[in-house]
Protein backbone atom coordinates (compact mmCIF):
# COMPACT_ATOMS: atom_id res chain seq x y z
CA UNK A 1 0.00 0.00 0.00
CA UNK A 2 1.36 3.68 -0.83
CA UNK A 3 1.82 5.76 1.61
CA UNK A 4 0.11 9.17 1.23
CA UNK A 5 2.60 12.24 1.17
CA UNK A 6 1.56 14.75 3.62
CA UNK A 7 -0.99 18.06 2.47
CA UNK A 8 1.38 20.80 4.03
CA UNK A 9 5.00 21.30 4.14
CA UNK A 10 6.64 21.41 7.96
CA UNK A 11 6.24 25.79 8.33
CA UNK A 12 10.04 27.14 8.27
CA UNK A 13 11.47 28.24 11.04
CA UNK A 14 10.62 31.86 12.22
CA UNK A 15 13.36 34.68 11.14
CA UNK A 16 15.60 35.30 14.44
CA UNK A 17 17.24 38.78 15.16
CA UNK A 18 20.51 36.52 15.16
CA UNK A 19 20.11 35.32 11.76
CA UNK A 20 21.11 39.14 10.24
CA UNK A 21 24.49 40.72 10.63
CA UNK A 22 23.21 44.27 11.54
CA UNK A 23 20.57 43.00 13.95
CA UNK A 24 22.50 40.91 15.78
CA UNK A 25 24.71 43.59 16.51
CA UNK A 26 22.57 46.43 16.67
CA UNK A 27 19.09 44.51 18.45
CA UNK A 28 20.99 43.57 21.58
CA UNK A 29 22.30 46.81 22.00
CA UNK A 30 19.05 48.60 21.85
CA UNK A 31 18.08 46.21 24.36
CA UNK A 32 20.09 47.25 26.70
CA UNK A 33 19.99 50.82 26.45
CA UNK A 34 16.13 49.97 26.31
CA UNK A 35 16.66 49.06 29.99
CA UNK A 36 18.64 51.31 31.28
CA UNK A 37 16.07 54.64 30.32
CA UNK A 38 13.68 52.69 32.53
CA UNK A 39 16.23 52.76 35.55
CA UNK A 40 14.68 55.26 37.81
CA UNK A 41 10.94 56.12 35.88
CA UNK A 42 9.15 53.57 37.96
CA UNK A 43 9.98 54.91 41.95
CA UNK A 44 13.15 55.32 43.43
CA UNK A 45 14.42 51.93 43.73
CA UNK A 46 13.75 50.88 40.11
CA UNK A 47 16.96 52.47 39.88
CA UNK A 48 18.83 49.46 41.27
CA UNK A 49 16.41 46.69 39.47
CA UNK A 50 16.55 47.95 36.13
CA UNK A 51 19.97 47.74 36.37
CA UNK A 52 20.40 44.45 37.75
CA UNK A 53 17.52 43.06 35.32
CA UNK A 54 19.69 44.58 32.16
CA UNK A 55 22.88 42.94 33.28
CA UNK A 56 21.14 39.57 33.63
CA UNK A 57 19.74 40.29 30.20
CA UNK A 58 22.63 41.45 28.56
CA UNK A 59 24.47 38.60 29.74
CA UNK A 60 22.26 36.44 28.36
CA UNK A 61 22.15 38.59 25.10
CA UNK A 62 26.16 38.43 25.04
CA UNK A 63 25.22 34.38 24.96
CA UNK A 64 23.27 34.84 22.18
CA UNK A 65 25.10 36.94 20.10
CA UNK A 66 28.42 34.79 20.21
CA UNK A 67 28.02 32.35 17.76
CA UNK A 68 26.57 35.01 15.10
CA UNK A 69 29.45 37.63 15.65
CA UNK A 70 32.65 36.38 15.15
CA UNK A 71 35.20 39.54 16.08
CA UNK A 72 33.41 39.68 19.52
CA UNK A 73 36.22 37.60 20.82
CA UNK A 74 38.14 39.15 24.12
CA UNK A 75 41.78 39.40 23.30
CA UNK A 76 44.52 40.91 25.66
CA UNK A 77 47.71 42.73 24.56
CA UNK A 78 50.12 45.61 26.26
CA UNK A 79 48.02 47.91 23.98
CA UNK A 80 44.81 46.82 25.21
CA UNK A 81 46.02 46.78 29.05
CA UNK A 82 47.84 50.34 28.77
CA UNK A 83 45.03 51.76 27.08
CA UNK A 84 42.27 50.60 29.44
CA UNK A 85 44.62 52.09 31.97
CA UNK A 86 45.29 55.75 30.61
CA UNK A 87 41.44 56.18 30.22
CA UNK A 88 40.78 54.95 33.48
CA UNK A 89 43.01 57.84 34.81
CA UNK A 90 41.98 60.66 32.07
CA UNK A 91 38.14 59.80 33.21
CA UNK A 92 39.25 60.41 36.64
CA UNK A 93 41.48 63.28 35.55
CA UNK A 94 39.43 65.22 33.94
CA UNK A 95 36.62 64.93 35.92
CA UNK A 96 36.18 68.47 37.27
CA UNK A 97 37.73 70.64 34.76
CA UNK A 98 34.75 70.68 32.42
CA UNK A 99 30.81 70.71 32.77
CA UNK A 100 28.56 67.40 32.08
CA UNK A 101 25.05 66.41 31.64
CA UNK A 102 24.07 65.45 35.32
CA UNK A 103 21.71 62.64 35.59
CA UNK A 104 17.94 63.21 36.57
CA UNK A 105 17.53 62.09 40.75
CA UNK A 106 20.05 60.97 42.80
CA UNK A 107 23.29 58.92 42.25
CA UNK A 108 23.12 55.45 41.59
CA UNK A 109 24.53 54.29 45.50
CA UNK A 110 22.44 51.25 46.62
CA UNK A 111 24.76 51.39 50.37
CA UNK A 112 22.99 54.79 50.36
CA UNK A 113 19.54 53.69 49.43
CA UNK A 114 19.72 50.22 51.11
CA UNK A 115 22.27 50.86 53.67
CA UNK A 116 25.69 50.39 54.28
CA UNK A 117 25.73 46.80 55.55
CA UNK A 118 23.00 45.34 53.48
CA UNK A 119 23.54 42.45 51.63
CA UNK A 120 21.36 43.85 49.09
CA UNK A 121 23.75 46.52 48.57
CA UNK A 122 26.27 44.25 48.16
CA UNK A 123 24.60 42.40 45.61
CA UNK A 124 23.61 45.65 43.68
CA UNK A 125 27.49 46.40 44.01
CA UNK A 126 29.07 43.36 42.67
CA UNK A 127 26.39 43.63 39.80
CA UNK A 128 27.47 46.18 38.63
CA UNK A 129 31.12 45.63 39.03
CA UNK A 130 31.06 42.29 36.96
CA UNK A 131 28.38 44.00 34.23
CA UNK A 132 30.35 46.92 33.76
CA UNK A 133 33.74 44.78 33.21
CA UNK A 134 32.20 41.93 31.17
CA UNK A 135 28.81 42.75 29.95
CA UNK A 136 29.18 45.98 28.66
CA UNK A 137 32.13 45.99 26.89
CA UNK A 138 31.45 43.39 24.18
CA UNK A 139 27.61 45.26 23.95
CA UNK A 140 28.80 48.41 23.45
CA UNK A 141 32.23 47.48 21.25
CA UNK A 142 29.99 45.52 18.98
CA UNK A 143 27.90 47.83 17.92
CA UNK A 144 30.25 51.23 18.29
CA UNK A 145 33.45 49.62 16.46
CA UNK A 146 32.03 46.08 14.18
CA UNK A 147 28.79 47.89 13.26
CA UNK A 148 27.87 51.89 13.51
CA UNK A 149 31.53 52.74 12.41
CA UNK A 150 32.19 50.23 9.94
CA UNK A 151 28.52 51.06 8.55
CA UNK A 152 29.58 54.80 8.46
CA UNK A 153 32.12 54.00 5.94
CA UNK A 154 30.01 51.86 4.28
CA UNK A 155 26.56 50.01 4.13
CA UNK A 156 28.16 46.36 3.13
CA UNK A 157 29.58 47.05 6.48
CA UNK A 158 30.85 43.45 6.76
CA UNK A 159 33.29 44.30 3.47
CA UNK A 160 35.05 46.83 5.96
CA UNK A 161 38.28 45.79 7.43
CA UNK A 162 38.98 46.44 11.32
CA UNK A 163 41.88 48.32 10.37
CA UNK A 164 40.69 50.48 7.80
CA UNK A 165 40.72 53.78 9.00
CA UNK A 166 38.42 56.72 7.62
CA UNK A 167 38.29 60.15 9.67
CA UNK A 168 35.04 61.14 9.74
CA UNK A 169 32.96 57.77 10.93
CA UNK A 170 35.98 57.83 13.49
CA UNK A 171 34.79 61.21 15.03
CA UNK A 172 31.29 60.54 14.48
CA UNK A 173 31.85 57.05 16.17
CA UNK A 174 34.24 59.01 19.05
CA UNK A 175 30.59 61.37 18.94
CA UNK A 176 28.21 59.18 19.57
CA UNK A 177 29.86 56.93 21.72
CA UNK A 178 30.90 60.13 23.80
CA UNK A 179 27.55 61.45 24.43
CA UNK A 180 25.63 58.26 25.45
CA UNK A 181 27.88 59.20 28.71
CA UNK A 182 27.42 61.55 31.40
CA UNK A 183 30.73 62.01 31.49
CA UNK A 184 30.77 63.28 27.77
CA UNK A 185 34.04 64.38 27.20
CA UNK A 186 35.76 61.28 28.91
CA UNK A 187 33.27 59.50 27.08
CA UNK A 188 34.43 61.00 23.44
CA UNK A 189 38.33 60.72 24.04
CA UNK A 190 37.29 57.25 25.25
CA UNK A 191 35.82 56.45 22.20
CA UNK A 192 38.33 57.24 20.53
CA UNK A 193 41.26 55.49 22.00
CA UNK A 194 39.21 52.10 22.24
CA UNK A 195 38.81 52.50 17.65
CA UNK A 196 42.26 53.43 17.29
CA UNK A 197 43.11 50.25 19.68
CA UNK A 198 40.50 48.55 16.85
CA UNK A 199 42.20 49.86 14.12
CA UNK A 200 45.82 49.85 15.25
CA UNK A 201 45.33 45.65 16.29
CA UNK A 202 42.63 45.20 13.43
CA UNK A 203 40.57 42.96 15.72
CA UNK A 204 37.64 43.99 18.75
CA UNK A 205 38.62 41.62 21.50
CA UNK A 206 41.52 44.60 22.32
CA UNK A 207 39.16 47.20 22.74
CA UNK A 208 36.91 44.81 24.42
CA UNK A 209 39.84 43.92 27.44
CA UNK A 210 40.77 47.92 27.32
CA UNK A 211 36.97 48.81 27.96
CA UNK A 212 36.77 45.49 30.62
CA UNK A 213 39.95 47.29 32.43
CA UNK A 214 38.61 50.89 32.12
CA UNK A 215 35.47 50.02 33.83
CA UNK A 216 36.80 47.52 36.07
CA UNK A 217 39.66 50.43 37.45
CA UNK A 218 36.52 52.87 37.73
CA UNK A 219 34.28 50.64 39.92
CA UNK A 220 37.19 49.89 42.70
CA UNK A 221 37.50 53.90 42.39
CA UNK A 222 34.05 54.13 42.69
CA UNK A 223 34.06 52.26 46.19
CA UNK A 224 37.23 52.83 47.52
CA UNK A 225 36.72 56.78 47.29
CA UNK A 226 32.82 56.81 47.22
CA UNK A 227 32.86 58.73 43.98
CA UNK A 228 29.14 57.25 42.90
CA UNK A 229 29.10 59.89 40.93
CA UNK A 230 31.01 57.57 38.56
CA UNK A 231 28.31 55.37 38.45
Amino acid sequence: MRLLKPCLDPPAAAPSWRSGPVLARVAPFFVFLALTFCQGQFGPASIYWFYLAKTVVGAWLVWEMYPFVSEMRWALSWEAIAVGIAVFVMWVGIDPLYPQMKPSGSAWNPQGHFGQGSPLALILVVTRLVGVTVVVPPLEEVFYRSFLYRYLVKADFQSVPLNRFAPVPFLATALFFGFEHYQWLAGILCGAAYQWLVWRKNRLGDAMTAHGITNLLLGLWVLWKHAWQFW
